[in-house]
């Protein structure tokens, strides 16, 4: 009895946050179409908000390829901050360990030839120590993880920046274009190339791979991690009370340095999906702020409610209207507005609380009132047997 009605709040529980989430989309696109109204009347259904509506749709195949592309490190940055969120902790780090990330991927591919899943290795366990640093910090000295991952964001990019460009002779850099890689005009990099699998045919772009699918399986992962091992129980319990989880004989510190370990190592995953697709090169000299992949996992953290599954879903979203955004003419308005919903999104979603509480009490109040009536009844009849 108890195991179906635990069963049965977890199910409402999950409706509830999946309804909150869509309630805050909703507003958030209702917000950027009065902002459309007020920069451009004229023009804001048809060539502002439908754009944004149709995402990478509006160019197709090509839109929705560059959307897959985009997603996929979206997916991992958004689960490097969710399963921090997840075991107590706020990794706002992921921009640092995805940079750091960035490098072990190049580095692999550029210098040393190697294919491309060693190169995600390499872009994995760099990420995981730079993420571990702001984990030991707390765990040894409590000293607040969002300060030491803020420093360590901005040290792990002018590092990496420094490591690459070398005053222009870094064997990594590229003076005559000015880049890092561009391992599509390499025949010798091609191997460091994330497989395609005819999937750049059919979007007609030469940056669409398995990358998607390897994110989404991470996140699968991830989630039986936290929800079906006692590892992942460990982890959780440290993130809600570190006190009864040491009287329990959990070694909290360990938990504290791995939790933020594996959130940077998702981050650097992420990292290594994106530059070993080749959707982009690495600059040094236009690097100089941090990447907003990094600071995008917090939204797709946030809209997923910390549910690594979920982070599927909302990355496809945020990089859908990002992707509409880029769409828009820039005649009428700036590509910045998909930014903007964005970012009401985000901010919406720190009511996600308040929302999935009015939710809950408007579509499963009457519910909740039944059980509530019904439970008495079995204590009853035990009574009246001991009676007899």
């Amino acid at each position: 009895m108890n195991k179906k009605k635990l069963s049965h709040s977890n199910l409402n529980n999950s409706i509830t946050s999946v309804l909150a989430a869509l309630l805050c989309i909703v507003i958030g696109m209702a917000v950027g179409f009065l902002v459309l109204l007020a920069i451009n009347p004229a023009h804001a259904w048809g060539d502002g908000f439908v754009r944004i509506l149709k995402g990478g749709f509006h160019d197709a195949p090509y839109g929705v390829g560059k959307e897959l592309a985009n997603a996929a490190p979206l997916i991992m940055t958004g689960l490097s901050v969710a399963f921090a969120f997840k075991t107590g902790l706020f990794n706002i780090g992921a921009a640092g360990q995805y940079t750091l990330g960035a490098y072990g991927a190049l580095y692999c591919a550029i210098m040393l030839k190697m294919p491309w899943y060693v190169c995600l290795i390499a872009a994995t366990i760099l990420g995981g120590i730079w993420g571990a640093i702001p984990g030991f910090f707390k765990a040894y000295f409590n000293i607040n993880e969002v300060i030491t991952s803020i420093m360590f964001n901005w040290i792990g990019l002018y590092l990496v920046n420094e490591l690459i460009y070398q005053n222009g002779t870094g064997p990594m850099y590229d003076v005559r274009n000015t880049r890092t890689l561009n391992l599509g005009k390499s025949a010798e990099l091609s191997k460091a190339l994330i497989p395609d699998f005819g999937l750049n045919k059919m979007f007609q772009t030469n940056s669409t791979t398995i990358a998607i699918f390897l994110a989404a399986a991470v996140a699968i992962l991830i989630w039986v991690i936290l929800n079906k091992t006692t590892f992942g129980y460990e982890l959780k319990a440290v993130g809600l009370n570190k006190s009864a989880a040491r009287y329990a004989g959990i070694n909290e510190k360990k938990n504290i340095i791995l939790s933020m370990a594996i959130a940077g190592a998702l981050a650097g995953f992420g990292a290594g999906l994106y530059y070993l697709s080749n959707v982009s090169q690495w600059n040094p000299l236009n690097s100089t702020s941090l990447p907003t992949m990094g600071f995008n996992g917090i939204s797709v953290a946030l809209l997923a409610s910390s549910n690594p599954i979920g982070t599927i879903f909302s990355a496809i979203f945020i990089s859908h209207i990002s992707v509409g955004g880029s769409f828009l003419s820039t005649k009428y308005y700036p590509t910045e507005i998909s930014d903007l919903i964005s970012g009401i999104i985000i901010y919406l979603c720190a009511f996600s609380m308040l929302f999935r509480g009015k939710i809950h009490s408007m579509l499963f109040k009457n519910a909740d009132k039944t059980n509530v009536n019904a439970e008495p009844a079995p204590a009853k009849t035990e009574t009246k047997k001991e009676g007899k």
